[in-house]
């Protein structure tokens, strides 16, 4: 069985490379440098339309930068994203919800997924703030999540593989536990050699060049803003070419 390279694009631009390059799947967001937020539907509907692979596209549910605790009001916003989306071409989405107590909220997680039916989900990187990973794992597995991203509830997954390959062996084949967060194309060999993983996430980007006036451009942004990220087809392909071969 290949393995899955999805990479994640805040842009039309990005996600074109990424497609081009080699991803398997997309997880289409907004804002990555604010770890994702929902794009937009018109966003959605340009890359597809431009999708000449019919890689599918993943897009995230999260309505604002910030913790995973949602009021019902949140969650109301993302349950109509989800609705709208989902016309809009969609082919799964992205997700994750946790309660005050750092476990997941299943009374969230079923409303978004009832939202976002038929279409798989996947839990995101909220995994890695639950305090009882082993256990919220099978609340995840039951309530109908197709996968889980994690870092391992460490900053990289390079750092996470000893968790990722214990919650491997302990869901089998029930869940897949996707590995993200600092993969590149150094550490991709230890981190599947480690864990088994059949999937593989990360955003593989660079800065883009830009033609504005640099010196202009810091006098109205603040430092934080001048730069643009963009994906590294390079590197996506590059991943993509690992992953044929390990």
């Amino acid at each position: 069985m290949s393995k899955v390279l999805e990479v994640c694009v805040d842009s039309l631009e990005s996600a074109l490379t990424a497609m081009n390059s080699g991803a398997d799947r997309i997880e289409l967001c907004s804002s990555l440098i604010q770890a994702g937020l929902t794009p937009t539907p018109g966003m959605l509907v340009q890359i597809q339309n431009l999708n000449s692979k019919k890689v599918p596209i993943f897009c995230m549910l999260r309505c604002r930068p910030g913790n995973f605790i949602y009021k019902t009001e949140e969650v109301e916003i993302m349950k109509e994203d989800a609705k709208i989306l989902r016309r809009n071409g969609a082919d799964g989405f992205v997700f994750g919800a946790l309660a005050e107590n750092g476990d997941v909220d299943m009374k969230v997680c079923r409303e978004i997924i009832k939202a976002c039916h038929p279409l798989p989900v996947t839990f995101h990187r909220a995994f890695d703030f639950c305090r009882r990973p082993t256990i919220e794992v099978e609340v995840i597995i039951d309530l109908g999540f197709e996968r889980i991203l994690t870092s391992g509830k460490q900053k990289s997954a390079q750092m996470g593989v000893k968790l990722i390959k214990k919650l491997m062996d302990q869901v089998e084949n029930r869940i897949i536990i996707m590995p993200g967060g600092g993969i590149d194309k150094d550490n991709l060999k230890f981190i599947l050699e480690n864990t088994d993983a059949k999937e593989i996430h990360g955003s593989f980007k660079k800065v883009k060049e830009q033609s504005i006036n640099a010196e202009e451009t810091e006098t109205l942004l603040e430092e934080k803003d001048v730069h643009i990220y963009v994906t590294d087809g390079d590197i996506v392909a590059e991943i993509s070419n690992l992953l044929k071969t390990v």
